[in-house]
């Protein structure tokens, strides 16, 4: 069984950019989004998956991921997915030995920033860098299946 087991954090400040290592652009679109899971279709430049996840709120819910060709998720994108896309670029950092991705949104979600990091075990600790913010884990606003139906842009306390 695959399990992810993650930790989402707002941002404090842009101290983080100077130590970017690579980007790489999303596009992501979502076949559905129900209280128990989550069916995504995800395209980068070159790749483009399939994904599965469990709806489990926390750090950690199973996740399938099968990488498809990409004409074809350009298509189910294009023809099936609901809108509005996600769509944001994904910076890779690494601080203290730990790789941290960082989302930039782009479109109805520009302006939301937010750092993941990736554990080996549940209850795995690491180092918080000093441009780290509040953790959102638990916040289901900031969960890339509620963005692509609440974006960010139509948040009321913004």
């Amino acid at each position: 069984m695959a399990v992810e087991i993650e930790h989402k954090f707002l941002l404090a400040n842009d101290n983080w950019r100077k130590h970017v290592n690579r980007s790489v652009k999303y596009r992501q679109g979502y076949l559905s989004s129900q209280p128990s899971s989550s069916i995504r279709i995800r395209i980068s430049d070159k790749q483009a998956w399939l994904n599965i996840k469990s709806a489990t709120i926390g750090t950690h819910r199973h996740e399938y991921e099968y990488e498809i060709p990409v004409a074809d998720a350009n298509e189910i994108i294009s023809n099936l997915c609901g809108k509005p896309l996600i769509e944001k670029t994904r910076h890779f950092v690494i601080d203290d030995g730990n790789l941290w991705e960082i989302d930039e949104f782009e479109g109805c979600n520009q302006g939301l920033c937010i750092a993941e990091i990736e554990l080996s075990s549940i209850g795995q600790s690491f180092a918080k860098p000093d441009w780290l913010g509040e953790e959102v884990t638990h916040d289901l606003r900031y969960y890339n299946n509620n963005l692509a139906i609440h974006p960010y842009s139509e948040w009321s306390e913004l």
